[in-house]
């Protein structure tokens, strides 16, 4: 948002994302790279819905990086995103669960009953649109309309989209909510994701955790406070 500017900004991200990748950033027997949990001092090899925003944020910080490095975390953000599109496809819906797991020889699955609905949540597409404004790989635009269409099919109710209890089931049941973060993010990142990309330009606009677009500060002008 400062242009590149805030420098403190760039160290905590850089220092926050050494210690991830030293702690928290596995790799399945299956060769699936995701973001494992910590709780209490036990790494817990589950991966929410809510961390597969980091393959896009991931990316974008990529883009900033000193040279030797930059490759490195763009391979990173891709390995973090197909793992999440895995836990899609690895579903009857073709729609991610909250959470999935990397243990006893399943992966990117949910098997925990409280980890298997989904609530129109916007974090995996919200990596493919930055996956895909940044390295334009079609799959990313492929793996979209997969979410598009399974949207359709599972979650299009009468007054407009729900919530489903069970991704890994061909008649779920709806939970008969529609988040307000469908419209603010789900599917405004959805809508970018087949625009042109002078659309809301990643050079000019930031979003913000709700997609909120908020302009990058192109001026020097610095803001100045006086002592009271």
């Amino acid at each position: 948002m400062s242009d590149k500017k805030d420098a403190e900004a760039k160290s905590m991200y850089d220092r926050a994302l050494e210690a991830i990748e030293k702690n928290l950033v596995k790799k399945s027997a299956g060769g699936l790279t995701y973001i494992a949990e910590w709780r209490g001092g036990i790494l817990d090899h589950k991966m929410g819905h809510l961390a597969c925003f980091s393959g896009g944020m991931i990316a974008l910080g990529g883009q900033h990086a000193v040279e030797e490095q930059k490759q490195h975390y763009m391979d990173l953000a891709a390995e973090i995103t197909r793992t999440c599109h895995e836990s899609y496809v690895r579903s009857d819906s073709k729609l991610g669960p909250e959470a999935f797991r990397f243990d006893s020889g399943t992966e990117a699955v949910a098997t925990r009953l409280s980890d298997r609905y989904y609530i129109l949540r916007p974090e995996v597409v919200e990596s493919y649109l930055y996956m895909w404004r940044l390295t334009h790989d079609p799959k990313y635009r492929q793996w979209g309309w997969e979410v598009v269409e399974a949207l359709e099919k599972y979650c299009r109710v009468e007054a407009g989209f729900s919530g489903i209890r069970d991704v890994y089931t061909t008649n779920p049941s709806h939970d008969n909510m529609q988040q307000s973060f469908f419209l603010a993010e789900t599917l405004k990142y959805l809508y970018l994701l087949f625009c042109e990309d002078d659309v809301l330009s990643l050079e000019d606009w930031i979003f913000n955790t709700e997609a909120h677009p908020l302009p990058v500060n192109h001026t020097d002008f610095i803001l100045k406070t006086s002592a009271q």
